[in-house]
């Protein structure tokens, strides 16, 4: 029996170009039919990169190479992209026609890998799996196929670290999250590979993964694979923060265990949290005035509508920090069984004295007919994406759209992860508030 999904929120797992796309001059080779690449873009893409969007060479696989194969048509394509893309890193991702037909893109990428080519080849048919779980795989294709071939050495350099965060352009504030992570993590003496994005040395970077002296992974569950990759391959430990750190409080926890699983100087990172937290507090202190008087028109209770990464983080900072109370939480990332126990419990202890009820859902309109339908919705705040728009008018409610699609933001370095974060979401959402205040 066939299900029919409303508002997706994420792609299938050839969207994991857009992991290409967020590396320094790496370039994505799609060998699916038409409109696949593009539709993902659409959905989830929000600028180009350097080869991304209308960029990314295509093989535009016909009836033709179902009948007879593909195989031609991708060296023709291989070929083009190195004479016109001046690219470091070529990253060749297959859809489900050359999937289900069977082509050996493996073969045909080993002929160039063995010209010392730096190409990876990667199996992403989009009827695999969804791009939560594709980029683990093109991330850890990456590192058998280039890294370990062009890597440095694998002598540990003391306080280097791997951090595995944001899924870049499925987390619509990814650049702006992993700047914040890298910015905090150096501010207690670690040297930080962020691999994606602008505060990246590009593939320069990537040949020193196997150096880390641990990795990190903020993140609930994706991502996961890579560290444990990663783990296996070269024995390089690594810390798991399950959520992404919003706000001064759980920032401040978060350095504070990655302090205690590498044995970095106490008194060096209390010394930065310290600064930090005084900085955080006192931009906060400066609107006391303002949420007493407007404490009547500000929202009360919120719901969440993302994945659990985000809806871990943004439940912690609301209710422990901002006060707002948790209603319904929903989280729509596909996330895996095994790891939904862990979540619950999360979400059982969000602060010491309150739980908040949380529900694995895909469809949104199923999740926005339960909230339409909540007596308690009115003056309600929703973390959701573009589809929710609707349904906070309807409500009469406040939407910060967090979640792919965005529709109705554009987002330059904007991110919500750690102090500075934490910070732009009372902003975002008390000018939203301001904005509708009635």
């Amino acid at each position: 029996m066939s299900k029919f999904i409303e508002q997706p929120r994420y792609s299938c797992a050839l969207g994991a170009q857009q992991t290409v796309v967020a590396i320094k001059r790496a370039v994505p080779i799609v060998h699916a039919g038409p409109g696949c690449s593009g539709k993902i873009s659409a959905l989830i893409g929000q600028g180009e990169g350097y080869a991304g969007g209308n960029t990314i060479p295509c093989t535009n696989t016909s009836e033709s190479e179902v009948v007879f194969g593909g195989e031609g048509k991708l060296r023709n394509v291989i070929d083009g992209a190195f004479k016109v893309i001046d690219g470091d890193l070529y990253v060749v991702l297959t859809g489900c026609t050359s999937d289900i037909v069977g082509d050996d893109i493996g073969s045909v990428t080993s002929d160039y890998q063995k010209q010392d080519r730096p190409i990876v080849y990667v199996e992403t048919g989009g009827f695999k799996s969804n791009n939560y779980v594709s980029h683990s795989v093109v991330v850890n294709a990456i590192i058998d196929q280039y890294v370990d071939k062009y890597k440095v050495n694998e002598e540990v350099e003391k306080g280097l670290v791997n951090v595995f965060a944001s899924i870049p352009y499925q987390d619509q504030y990814w650049n702006g999250n992993l700047e914040e992570i890298k910015r905090i993590l150096e501010g207690i003496g670690l040297k930080v590979n962020i691999l994606f994005g602008l505060e990246s040395e590009g593939i320069n970077e990537w040949k020193t993964i196997p150096n880390a002296e641990f990795n990190i992974v903020v993140s609930t569950w994706a991502g996961l694979e890579i560290a444990e990759h990663l783990k296996e391959k070269y024995n390089t430990p690594y810390f798991h923060f399950s959520y992404l750190p919003i706000g001064g409080k759980t920032t401040s926890e978060f350095l504070r265990q990655v302090a205690e699983f590498g044995n970095i100087d106490k008194e060096k990172v209390e010394g930065f949290i310290k600064k930090e937290e005084e900085k955080f507090y006192a931009h906060i202190e400066r609107t006391a005035d303002f949420m007493l008087e407007f404490r009547y028109g500000l929202p009360r209770r919120f719901y969440t509508i993302l994945d659990a990464n985000y809806a871990i983080g943004f439940s912690k900072f609301l209710l422990n920090e901002l006060g707002i109370i948790p209603a319904k939480q929903y989280i729509i990332d596909d996330t895996p069984e095994k790891y939904r126990e862990s979540i619950r419990e999360l979400f059982n202890k969000i602060s010491e004295h309150r739980s908040a009820d949380v529900q694995f859902s895909v469809d949104g309109g199923i999740i926005q007919e339960e909230i339409s339908k909540d007596k308690q919705k009115n003056r309600a705040l929703i973390l959701g994406s573009g589809w929710e728009r609707d349904l906070a008018q309807n409500i009469k409610g406040d939407l910060l759209i967090i979640s792919a699609p965005v529709a109705y933001r554009l987002i330059l370095n904007c991110g919500y992860a750690g102090y500075n974060g934490g910070l732009r979401v009372i902003e975002d959402i008390y000018d939203i508030a301001l904005n509708t205040y009635r």
